[in-house]
């Protein structure tokens, strides 16, 4: 018998302890250590960099698609990325913050696989939902379930493009302001994109991602119009396509930028305050319905609750 098989069951339960409260103690002090964002957005930035780069030196005839995964051979295979669809489908992804070819090729991948999996899931858990179902009714539940599989990637890619739409227009005022401040400490366009995507990093991440590769873009595509054409197909946002024609104009006919933004500034802040003023004028009506159910039956009970108790208790006397 080993020295290891020798040991009392009292010392392995103290070593186990011992194991899992080193354990504890590490997943905590993961949780409370300070994240970065910026490395990834400097890694992101980087790689875009690298891309423009060998898009640059390379022939566009001599870079091949390489397959990555099942997913990316089964998009291949059935030649889905050469379609329409794989450019809408790619333009949406980028305004949900997922840029990579990868990301296409599992979004494509997922809608064309998508139904089977839902129907088949559905298929074998309809006996859980209806004991008795028959055959019938098994086929109906597979049914509903390609057809949730085939509507469910697009809406949730859609949420994801709504969620980060406000964030990114919760930091546009700001990123106007410090462009016009730039602009009027005489920055080239290059290098006041580049500082005001450095300086709104804490506050607006997803923006700064955004202005970032835009300047990543600025410094290496030929046509400077194509990199701010970029920033307006990225965000679907039709406040940063203003944003982006203001640019493009100061870029062609040489209209004072400082001005300019100056002006689309003081718009998007009136803009702000309509929306603001709008929301306020609905609430009275979207209160009315809670105010029905939650408010006005606890107050009558209060008011005439104690009057009728009191009657009831004088008629049974």
């Amino acid at each position: 018998m080993s020295a290891l098989q020798q040991l009392p069951a009292g010392s392995w339960i103290l070593a186990a302890v011992g194991v899992a409260n080193f354990l504890a103690v590490l997943a905590v002090l993961r949780a409370l250590a300070p994240s970065d964002p910026m490395a990834a957005r400097v890694r992101a930035h980087g790689q875009r960099r690298a891309e423009l780069r060998a898009a640059l030196l390379k022939p566009r005839s001599t870079v091949r698609r390489q397959p990555i995964g099942l997913a990316r051979r089964m998009v291949e295979q059935l030649k889905l990325h050469r379609g329409e669809d794989a450019r809408t489908a790619a333009g949406l992804l980028a305004q949900a913050g997922w840029r990579s070819a990868d990301a296409t090729s599992v979004f494509l991948a997922i809608r064309v696989a998508g139904p089977l999996l839902l129907a088949l899931i559905a298929y074998a858990a309809a006996p859980l939902l209806r004991p008795d179902a028959g055959n019938f009714a098994r086929l109906t539940i597979a049914g509903l379930g390609a057809v949730a599989g085939v509507y469910l990637p697009m809406i949730l890619l859609k949420n994801a493009i709504k969620r980060r739409q406000i964030k990114l227009l919760k930091g546009l005022p700001d990123v106007l302001d410090l462009f016009v401040i730039c602009a009027e400490a005489g920055l080239s366009l290059d290098a006041a994109v580049g500082r005001v995507g450095r300086e709104i990093g804490a506050s607006a991440p997803d923006l700064a991602d955004e202005l970032g590769l835009t300047a990543v873009e600025l410094g290496f595509l030929s046509d400077r119009r194509e990199a701010l054409t970029n920033l307006a197909r990225r965000t679907g946002m039709p406040q940063v396509r203003g944003l982006v024609n203001t640019l493009v104009q100061t870029e062609k006919y040489g209209t004072p930028l400082a001005q300019s933004l100056r002006v689309l500034a003081a718009e998007f802040r009136d803009t702000r305050m309509m929306t603001a003023e709008e929301k306020a004028a609905r609430l009275p009506a979207t209160l009315t319905v809670p105010m029905i159910l939650f408010v006005l039956p606890p107050l009558f009970i209060i008011l005439i609750g104690p009057a009728i108790i009191q009657v009831l208790a004088t008629s049974f006397s």
